[in-house]
């Protein structure tokens, strides 16, 4: 198999959207490190070779691949992958290297690969340069002189390790298990209600323990921790099948063969169906580390998560995750781009709990489990938002006829949650009394009396996506003071007026910035005189600078029961415990239980996204007046 990103980069277009449904231009230019423009030429050239049998086309900045005539589309894509000849690859010539150095008996001559590989020594040189580099996490070196020959050295772990985690594709595309001992994993499997991905992962760890152990690498002598596994009443499953397939292949496979092949049971994804996942036993001291998780994210965020249904699958989530990190199994996360993007509070949250976890347990956590943890934050978070006290009540206002009405109805309905409640009503029917009973108004003409509940405006056909927008906006009426429902993405500029903005003196300490951003809001009522003292309290248990250019103090507030935003910028960046500090998002928080926390939740992903956006960050910091950051917090629906 060829890497998913090799030098034809036509191939790897076409490889790549036949594992993922859709993607940005953005995503494909960054992960083969061209220009925007040159994907986009590379996608006309595609869908010129494919001849109208598939095609890639874009939607809303999303492309993806549709497919035709499957016959012709798989004929076409053969072509194009098999002429990416494989050793014209930098890549693939060091996949080729490791497979030959992991399985010499002596020292391999660098004249005579050359020769193998049908390369220039001066390539060969290059290669084993960059080979060397790449290898260097892992523990292992290629030791000798290109004259006297090459020897790979390092443990057996870290061998193996190397190859799942890189090469296992190149290197094993043509060493198939025999059909009986597949056989004997798929019954076990099966058995026990093991779920496909796991299945996969352990063939692999079985593949190549027979591939190295039958040829004469023993794994060795394991570390104290990796034989706790043979406790878990999983491992005596593995041990039996392990003994069936020593016993088919004559031989006998020793213990720590065993644990090796354990390693992707223990480490495995949280099962999907409850049942399985119940058949396994939970390892109890998770859940302590998930209470410290979740204070540790309320202590520093003052959003208090609620779990509920999900505790049981984040607590095995969690007991997973440790022994990946513990033994070192890889887990790649497809997900990941998608997750920062779509979910930035959730990742950050996800990024408290990495922090925690280093603590608690001294292990580094990766980028792809931090986007699995953000996963699961995700749930919180979409859960808590659409738990409600009551059903969600929308009228329908409608001058045009009953039928009008209805259809726009049908249309509402497809937008809003299944238990939201819709009324219709005729425009001339309409009181403020009746209106204000309802959480949002939805008219397709003027009203003809006022009301005090947030009021749509649409057309009898609309765009739900921007209705979405709209209605998300709508959630936050009762604790916005001026709320507006307009086409502007950000709630937060709702929370703003002319008083809670601030261009900071550049000469001042971020302390001092900070202090005079409070004492203003002090003196016109906005926050309780001893707001500055609990900030700083706030502020010597940890910092409160986010990213590289964003900082967000906040504390608790007893002015007034609502959340109060001020923002501080500085045209020139202000250096604060080597970080450039450009936009200050003072918040003061209101004295409130956790379930109205929704608010709150959404300016946090607000002041993230703004901190992910250098373009957007910029125009923010260098407003000199509140009308400039109006005009630079204003973000279409739908952009």
């Amino acid at each position: 198999m060829k890497s998913l990103f090799s030098d034809n980069r036509i191939a790897s277009i076409l490889q790549y959207f036949r594992r993922t449904p859709a993607a940005t231009v953005s995503i494909l230019a960054s992960r083969l490190n061209v220009s925007e423009r040159t994907v986009r030429n590379d996608i006309k050239q595609i869908n010129q070779e494919l001849k109208g049998c598939a095609v890639i086309e874009g939607s809303q900045g999303q492309y993806s691949l549709r497919i035709f005539r499957e016959d012709k589309f798989r004929e076409i894509f053969s072509r194009i992958v098999q002429s990416d000849d494989f050793l014209n690859s930098p890549r693939n010539r060091m996949d080729y290297l490791f497979g030959k150095l992991m399985r010499a008996e002596e020292p391999v001559l660098t004249d005579e690969l050359a020769y193998e590989m049908n390369v220039g020594r001066t390539t060969l040189v290059s290669d084993l340069k960059k080979l060397r580099a790449e290898l260097e996490p892992y523990h292992l070196t290629i030791i000798g002189k290109t004259s006297k020959g090459l020897v790979l050295h390092g443990e057996e772990t870290d061998i193996r390790r190397y190859v799942l985690e890189n090469v296992y594709d190149a290197i094993y595309q043509s060493y198939p298990l025999d059909q009986d001992i597949a056989g004997m994993i798929a019954d076990v499997f099966k058995k026990n209600s093991l779920e496909r991905d796991t299945r996969d992962g352990f063939t692999r760890f079985v593949t190549l323990i027979l591939d190295r152990f039958l040829t004469g690498h023993y794994i060795g002598q394991l570390p104290a921790k990796y034989y706790n596994l043979t406790s878990r009443p999983e491992f005596s499953v593995v041990d039996q099948l392990i003994d069936r397939i020593a016993e088919a292949l004559y031989t006998e496979i020793p213990v720590e063969e065993k644990l090796f092949a354990f390693l992707p049971i223990a480490g495995m994804r949280t099962p999907a169906d409850m049942q399985d996942m119940h058949a396994i036993a939970l390892d109890e001291s998770v859940r302590p580390l998930m209470h410290r998780i979740l204070l540790q994210i309320q202590r520093e965020m003052d959003i208090t998560i609620q779990s509920g249904e999900f505790t049981e699958e984040f607590l095995y989530h969690l007991m997973f995750m440790l022994n990946r990190l513990r033994f070192r199994v890889k887990l790649k996360n497809p997900m990941l781009d998608d997750l920062r993007e779509k979910y930035p509070l959730a990742y950050q949250m996800a990024g408290i709990a990495c922090r925690v976890i280093g603590r608690e347990y001294g292990f580094s956590v990766s980028e792809d489990e931090r986007g699995y943890l953000a996963s699961y934050f995700g749930v919180f978070l979409t859960e808590n938002d659409l738990k409600r006290t009551r059903p969600f009540r929308a009228a329908v206002v409608c001058g045009t006829g009953r039928v009008t009405a209805r259809l726009v109805a049908a249309q509402l309905k497809k937008v809003l949650d299944s238990a939201a409640q819709l009324e219709l009503f005729a425009d001339e029917k309409v009181t403020p009394e009746l209106l204000n009973e309802f959480d949002i108004v939805f008219t397709t003409v003027e009203l003809s009396c006022r009301c005090d509940r947030p009021v749509i405006r649409i057309h009898e056909i609309f765009n739900d996506r921007e209705l979405r927008q709209k209605i998300e906006k709508a959630k936050y009426w009762d604790q916005i003071d001026v709320p507006t429902v307009d086409s502007n993405w950000f709630v937060m500029s709702g929370l703003m007026d002319e008083s809670r903005f601030f261009v900071l003196d550049g000469e001042q300490t971020y302390e001092q910035a900070v202090g005079s951003m409070v004492r203003s809001l002090t003196e016109d009522g906005q926050v309780d005189d001893e707001f500055a003292r609990r900030l700083c309290e706030r502020e010597r248990r940890g910092s409160m600078v986010f990213d590289h250019a964003v900082a967000i103090p906040h504390g608790i507030q007893y002015a007034s029961g609502k959340l109060v935003l001020a923002i501080g910028v500085f045209h020139e960046p202000l250096i604060y415990r080597d970080h450039e500090i450009r936009v200050i998002f003072l918040l003061g928080l209101p004295e409130r239980a956790a379930s109205e926390d929704s608010l709150l939740i959404r300016v946090y992903d607000e002041i993230i996204t703004v901190a992910q956006d250098e373009e957007l960050l910029q125009k923010i910091a260098s407003a000199d007046n509140f009308s400039e950051l109006l005009r630079a917090l204003y973000r279409r629906i739908g952009n």
